[in-house]
């Protein structure tokens, strides 16, 4: 006879089995939709490690797949996507690997494009001081790097 509590777990493991089969999920996403779901935290674990072995759950893949997306869709910066992936408690070695897949040459163009549009934008300010500054805010904010963005109010000026 199966108890409550073995009826319960079940029925989270066919849950949490769909919820990480319909994206990628980060280990913590996975925690805390376990705690929602009433399981314990020894339960949580054991069925983490099996969300693992059966391949539903992979810090890598999902931190690729978050830093390719947050690059690609929203234009996000290197800087703010480690951030981003340091809330979720992302391993640093699964970070430098998803920064790795981001190629340099469409980083640097995204940056250029981000540059080029908010400086169009910025044409009715007067003071180029003024303007280069909320530029390299902008910038500062989608997380891109300061170097990087110094060498692109350059290349403006130009």
């Amino acid at each position: 006879m199966t108890s409550y509590k073995d009826l319960l777990f079940e029925k989270a493991a066919v849950k949490i089995k769909r919820f990480c089969a319909y994206q990628e999920r980060s280990h913590q996403e996975v925690r805390d939709k376990l705690r929602s779901l009433g399981i314990t935290r020894e339960e949580a674990e054991r069925l983490l490690s099996q969300l693992i072995e059966e391949g539903y759950l992979n810090e890598e893949r999902f931190a690729i797949q978050f830093a390719g997306g947050k690059f690609r869709i929203k234009q996000w910066g290197k800087r703010k996507i480690v951030q981003a992936l340091k809330e979720r408690k992302i391993s640093p070695y699964c970070i430098k690997k998803s920064l790795q897949q981001i190629d340099e040459a469409d980083y640097l163009k995204t940056l250029q494009n981000l540059a080029e549009r908010k400086w169009e934008q910025l044409k009715g300010e007067r003071e180029t001081l003024v303007k280069k500054r909320k530029l390299q805010n902008y910038l500062l904010q989608k997380g891109f790097e300061y170097d990087l963005i110094r060498d692109e109010l350059i290349r403006l000026r130009e």
